[in-house]
């Protein structure tokens, strides 16, 4: 019972602390090759599902092309927006505009060209996902994926 209630609290700890943590102010690019401040995506006052991943890790593919699936039905259901943010590196890099027009991702591609805004979310695996509150505040992440996983995001975004 000991070991139970200690892991309860570790788990309500890390929660606690995840859902206070704020968006980081980081420039990333557009493939259009503006700038723009990661704080920018929350101009719109809707909850924000922060994806990353690359060209080359085949979960990140499914779970952004699970998304896609997904995207016309979920924005009858909750008003978001999704971002995809490209870790690829400025070697790969021009890849992903062709590489997600080729998939017809409805959704917000960005590029952390440097990888600095993976690194101020502390982002160690992808894919990595995160939901931003109007707040500002992370209120959910997630690394990794499965089928049926994005369930939950959904989930996550009617209670906010």
């Amino acid at each position: 019972m000991k070991k139970f209630s200690l892991f309860a609290l570790i788990y309500l700890v890390v929660v606690t602390s995840s859902a206070q943590t704020q968006l980081p102010a980081v420039q990333l690019s557009t493939l259009k090759g503006e700038t723009i401040s990661s704080t920018a995506l929350l101009n719109d006052k809707v909850p924000v599902v922060i994806s990353f991943w690359s060209t080359i890790c085949k979960p990140c593919i499914e779970e952004l092309n699970a998304f896609k699936d997904q995207w016309a039905k979920w924005q009858k259901e909750v008003n978001f927006q999704l971002v995809a943010v490209s870790t690829d590196d400025a070697r790969s890099v021009a890849r992903v505009r062709g590489f997600a027009a080729s998939r017809e991702w409805p959704f917000t591609i960005l590029l952390d060209k440097n990888q600095d805004f993976k690194r101020a979310l502390n982002v160690n695996s992808i894919p990595q996902l995160y939901i931003i509150g109007t707040d500002g505040k992370i209120v959910y992440s997630h690394i990794g994926y499965t089928p049926g996983s994005e369930t939950k995001v959904l989930e996550v975004l009617k209670g906010l």
